[in-house]
């Protein structure tokens, strides 16, 4: 009787100075689960998310098949790794699958090419492809033949890369229409050792995305159609969950395409609202909110309420742009429009912006952060466009048409030292201009957007934001005129924002294999263990400025808030002195929030004015209606809670300022600052 068949699934993340991707390998875990229940026993079925403990497990015993969740950020390390286990076992399966396979022919061909170490490859979704290459594998009796029998079959929803000499290379359908034929591998407890303290665990609740966006992957129109696991299904794995997720870890991410846009998105946030009650878990859900059906998805969001946000990912504001990327389908400019709304039920909104889309010129550009900006988003990403395997921009002839300039980056935090000294870093293709944006008119937007991730972010500037509506003045202009001005910056910040120049020059490179070439020099190299290189320079610089320099930029933003109302209220006394009260509350919530001291620390201040009842009180009352009978005074603390939360992600991602920025992405930002205690 032949041993069960040996199987190794891999969806890495690298942690070499902070954990990159820091969710559970749920994908994985589908294709291992929807395996297990087709061929039971027959097969071994062992599932990998650390880079050190596949290599060392490949070196001491390696399986007969290994799967590789292929995306952008772990391409090159599967590359590496499918090399050392065909080293280890010559007569093994090497399979990778995921959205990250090009569409066009000519760039299809090179990527079998370049990475002709793969048997077969599994697009879209990898259950009945993978499970296809179980079946025929186990017909094959002599196992030191499985490489050379499997090599010239064609299996039903793979790719076979030997055999790809065709006019067309078809993409396979192989999705599964009920996907409670998958069983859980939450409850199967195929997941249970990733229940580390590291990992956030991930929920899907369906597949698929109706949009037909060209820079995306998931814009195919084999995945048009909306496949759903059931409720009770969702419900069942919230509940183990929430059982067997150790206290240190207090988020989830559900990793829907659209979320709150279906009907039945409404009953699974009331289940979630549930787990949170029995079980104080989770505090933070990531999603990503659907992009039409607004009013459902703000139905959905206020189940949730301050534990997830509205994302508005509207990517531009201008019609032709969002035509040229085939986004002209999606009401933003009507999703945009509920930001007060939303603000005054007390939800959080953020909105992601793609800096370089086809058509896109440097003044629609501003243009589409002021539309943000004059619908008080709370928080306004600002993203490079990224040329992706599997997206119709990601072709030549979108290239060529858009006249898309482009370079070569390292995808922050994505770098390791194997054991056998090889450096592998992974690389992205992005956009640094086209026939409508020069470079230079990049490099002044990037720091517009670092300004915007400082300034614009929630909590610690919108006091000031708040009373500058109020007194009827633009927050884009306001906003603007900080970024026309950086020269009245501190010497400090002034050199923080000429370093954050050079660094996104610096970041890039003509080609991949340059940067390749480069880290595998050991002083070089160096320089990504410094954090010197290899970031994601505005989630960087935006925690740098949190740890060192956040006294310094809440001053420079005082400074350019009292010229404004200097200047146009002719220095109306009432109003500055209102002002100083704004002023003073903001350096109280900013102060020393991630130092380890910071429990120490407890800055007050004197207030002619009660902010508080005022920052309550929505955008119907003046602050004039808030002034105190006397002076209040105001201590400004952080609770137990508060510190822990952030000691706790500390110990997942580190203190560093890579492991900084990390943290300030999953702490619920609400949670973050100081708040206000009469004293």
């Amino acid at each position: 009787m032949l041993k069960p068949l040996r199987i190794f699934l891999a969806d890495l993340t690298y942690d070499t100075i902070t954990l990159s991707t820091d969710v559970f390998p749920l994908n994985i875990g589908y294709i291992a689960s929807y395996a297990k229940s087709q061929f039971d026993a027959q097969i071994d079925i062992t599932l990998f998310k650390y880079i050190p403990k596949l290599e060392l497990a490949l070196k001491n015993n390696p399986p007969d098949i290994i799967g590789f969740s292929n995306y952008v950020w772990c391409k090159r390390i599967d590359k590496e790794l499918s090399k050392l286990f065909l080293k280890m076992n010559p007569n093994g399966i090497v399979v990778w699958g995921g959205p990250n396979f090009p569409l066009d022919l000519p760039s299809q061909k090179f990527f079998l090419k370049e990475n002709s170490i793969i048997d077969f490859y599994v697009p879209l979704e990898g259950e009945v492809g993978f499970s296809n290459i179980i079946e025929k594998s186990l017909e094959i009796e002599n196992r030191s033949e499985l490489r050379t029998k499997i090599q010239n079959l064609s299996i039903p929803g793979c790719i076979n890369t030997n055999l790809f000499e065709l006019q067309q290379i078809p993409i396979p359908g192989n999705r599964i229409k009920q996907l409670d034929e998958i069983p859980s591998p939450y409850s199967t407890g195929l997941l249970d050792e990733f229940f580390d303290g590291r990992l956030a665990p991930m929920l899907q609740t369906n597949r698929g995305c109706p949009f037909s966006c060209t820079f995306c992957a998931d814009g195919s129109d084999l995945v048009r159609k909306i496949n759903s696991f059931s409720n009770n299904r969702v419900k069942n794995d919230l509940e183990y969950i929430a059982k067997h997720v150790p206290s240190e870890m207090h988020s989830m991410h559900i990793s829907d395409l659209n979320f709150g846009m279906y009907t039945k998105d409404i009953e699974v946030c009331k289940i979630i609202k549930n787990i949170q009650n029995e079980y104080k878990y989770p505090k933070y859900v990531k999603v990503t909110s659907g992009k039409n059906k607004k009013d459902q998805i703000i139905e959905a969001i206020k189940i949730l309420g301050s534990s997830t946000f509205m994302a508005m990912s509207v990517q531009s504001m201008n019609q032709d742009v969002l035509s040229n990327i085939k986004r002209d389908n999606i009401s933003s400019d009507h999703l945009v429009a509920l930001g007060p709304t939303l603000k005054n039920e007390g939800l959080h909104t953020m909105s992601d912006v793609i800096l370089g889309l086809p058509g896109e010129t440097y003044e629609t550009h501003l243009q589409t952060i002021k539309d943000l900006v004059d619908a008080d988003i709370d928080w306004i990403d600002v993203w490079t466009l990224m040329l992706i395997d599997g997206s119709e921009l990601n072709t030549p002839q979108e290239k060529e048409k858009w006249g898309l300039k482009t370079k070569f980056r390292i995808i922050p935090r994505d770098f390791t030292k194997l054991t056998d000294g090889k450096v592998v870093v992974e690389i992205e293709e992005v956009g640094i201009g086209s026939n409508t944006l020069s470079f230079d008119e990049y490099l002044e937007l990037r720091l517009f957007a670092l300004i915007l991730r400082v300034t614009k972010s929630g909590t610690i500037f919108e006091p000031i934001l708040k009373f500058l509506r109020e007194n009827n003045f633009s927050v884009f202009n306001f906003l603007h005129e900080i970024f026309q001005n950086t020269h009245l910056a501190s010497t400090n910040l002034q050199k923080l924002f000429t370093q954050f120049r050079d660094n996104t020059i610096g970041e890039l490179w003509d080609s991949p294999e340059e940067i390749e070439k480069n880290y595998q020099d050991d002083v070089q190299y160096q320089k990504l263990l410094d954090e010197k290189e290899g970031q994601n320079l505005i989630y960087y610089y935006h925690a740098l400025v949190i740890s060192n320099h956040m006294s310094d930029w809440i001053e420079f933003v005082i400074d350019a808030a009292t010229k404004m109302l200097s200047q146009e209220t002719k220095n109306n006394i009432q109003i500055l002195e209102q002002f100083n009260s704004v002023s003073n509350y903001c350096r109280g919530i900013g102060h020393n929030v991630l130092g380890d001291d910071r429990m120490k620390t407890e800055p007050e201040f004197l207030f002619k004015y009660d902010i508080i009842e005022w920052l309550a009180s929505g955008t119907s009352s003046s602050l004039s209606n808030f002034k105190n009978f006397k002076n209040l005074k105001l201590k400004f603390k952080l609770s137990d809670e508060q510190y822990s939360l952030v000691e706790d992600n500390f110990s997942v991602f580190g203190k560093s300022v890579s492991g900084r920025s990390q943290v300030i992405k999953v702490v619920p930002e609400s949670k973050l600052w100081r708040y206000a205690e009469k004293s």
